[in-house]
């Protein structure tokens, strides 16, 4: 294995993923916010799992968002 490819490819793949991530939430809080079932003062429990089939890797990743 090339580690500086691994390297490469795990930060582009993580790069990935932060930034859907983030439009996805920023989304879903916005559309929450405008229906009213958020008030704007919360924290939003979240949970992230990733998964690796071919690895058989499977980890949840628990936070919260504040959101005041």
């Amino acid at each position: 294995m090339d580690e500086e490819v691994f390297n490469m490819q795990l930060r582009k793949f993580l790069k990935n993923v932060g930034i859907t991530s983030q439009r996805e939430i920023e989304s879903a809080v916005r559309a929450a916010l405008e229906d009213g079932t958020l008030k704007g003062d919360e924290t939003v429990k979240t949970k992230v799992t990733l998964s690796i089939e071919s690895l058989g890797v499977s980890t949840d990743i628990d936070g919260d968002i504040d959101l005041a």
